[in-house]
């Protein structure tokens, strides 16, 4: 079974969000994947298998299985067309959790289909404040996150999260965002998810189906540019389609194996 680390939502190899993407060829049990996922210690291990219309798709991080992730989905199709899985035109089908999502290629870019998690805005959660170290402008909370608007870029970078506090929020995490300092960007974010075993994530593409819709409403926009701005950092296009999100992205290959168990 061959396996391969690569950085998504980036053009550049040791930044962006890094990924293991597993090719299966035959069914492996759920502790097996979760193993491996947790040898390979990054934030999510994509495990594909080919189906009669595309491919079944699941993700791990080192603790568990999620049930989106976008960087998982865009290092899994940058690897079918490496490894001429797919043809280099070919729309690819993924079968998740999360329903069908469909990768095509774009230039040198990768479009990703994902279902839009609007927010709705809520009481400020016990605890967030003393977790986060700020006072947000507006929380709100989608399918599986809280949401967090503060003053400024320079506030979103300066976040030192106590990670045991997040821990005890119902959330799988914390999208911390801001409106850009320049206007190379509409806006940045930091996502913090303790709870699923990643303390910071350094791009968070299912974040964005959350990010795109609050600053598409704030912006008027339909077509956004994002940088997530973690330590390795990474820019994510982000365009509103109705009840989807488009995420655009790039990847590189750093490494690439196989599995001997």
């Amino acid at each position: 079974m061959k396996i391969f680390h690569v950085d998504a939502f980036t053009s550049e190899p040791f930044s962006g969000n890094p990924a293991g993407v597993c090719i299966l060829a035959h069914p492996k049990v759920d502790a097996w994947m979760q193993n491996v996922a947790a040898e390979m210690n990054l934030s999510e291990t994509a495990f594909l298998i080919r189906a009669a219309d595309g491919y079944n798709l699941r993700w791990f991080t080192p603790m568990v299985e999620v049930d989106l992730c976008g960087h998982g989905t865009l290092a899994s199709a940058h690897i079918l067309w490496q490894e001429g899985l797919a043809g280099k035109d070919e729309k690819i089908a993924f079968h998740t959790r999360s329903g069908v999502l469909t990768c095509v290629r774009e230039g040198e870019w990768i479009r990703l289909d994902l279902p839009a998690t609007p927010d709705v805005e809520v009481v400020r959660p016990e605890g967030i404040v003393e977790a986060l170290g700020v006072a947000p402008l507006y929380v709100g909370a989608s399918r599986s996150d809280y949401i967090m608007e503060v003053d400024s870029e320079e506030t979103v970078r300066g976040l030192t999260p106590d990670y045991t506090r997040l821990l005890a929020l119902p959330v799988r995490g914390v999208i911390v965002t801001g409106r850009a300092a320049t206007d190379e960007f509409d806006f940045v974010s930091r996502f913090f998810a303790p709870a699923v075993g990643v303390n910071e994530d350094p791009v968070t593409g299912s974040a964005h189906c959350c990010l795109g819709p609050f600053w598409g409403r704030r912006l008027g926009k339909e077509e956004l540019i994002a940088r997530q701005v973690s330590r390795r950092g990474g820019v994510v296009k982000v365009h509103l389609a109705g009840d989807r999100v488009h995420l655009f992205g790039q990847a590189v290959t750093v490494m690439g194996g196989e599995i001997g168990v």
